[in-house]
């Protein structure tokens, strides 16, 4: 048990000791974000990499090269901690920074050979995290599970 809220969800004697009223979509919701930030950064943690580093790297291999600001923009990572990113990304050869040839005063990232061999090994582990994840769901129950949260997260961005 990681915590007295996990603990209090725990059956006792058959019983559920959470109140309906608080088995609400949004507390649900709240809770499932944190186990599955715990798992994800603890499983990249072994993994030698971050969270931060698997969306710049998907970004990157996705989209194809950008500038810092553009990267901040696609991946929702502050412009302040992108730089700190990038320095971890460099220093692993898993990008490349270069001066934009349009304008000398930003560089242009791309991702290198070996980030994208990086990439394919964190693809690898998310599965295995998202498995564990979603263990108690079948498998056509897990694909609607990611429409929905999708569609759910499409609407609220449209309202933003």
């Amino acid at each position: 048990m990681s915590s007295r809220a996990d603990a209090a969800d725990m059956p006792v004697d058959g019983e559920t000791r959470t109140p309906d009223r608080l088995r609400r979509t949004s507390r649900l919701l709240s809770l499932m974000s944190a186990q599955s930030d715990r798992l994800i950064n603890e499983g990249l943690a072994r993994a030698d990499a971050r969270k931060w580093h698997y969306a710049v790297l998907a970004s990157l291999l996705e989209y194809g090269p950008g500038s810092q600001a553009t990267l901040s923009r696609r991946t929702g990572i502050y412009r302040s901690d992108m730089v700190g990113v990038l320095n971890e990304l460099s220093e692993r050869d898993l990008v490349e920074r270069a001066p934009d040839p349009d304008d000398r005063r930003r560089n242009v990232i791309t991702i290198t050979e070996q980030g994208r061999r990086q990439l394919r090994r964190l693809d690898t582990v998310l599965d295995e995290l998202h498995d564990e994840l979603l263990a108690p769901l079948l498998p056509a129950e897990r694909d609607q599970f990611v429409r929905l949260l999708t569609r759910l997260l499409d609407h609220h961005a449209q309202q933003a």
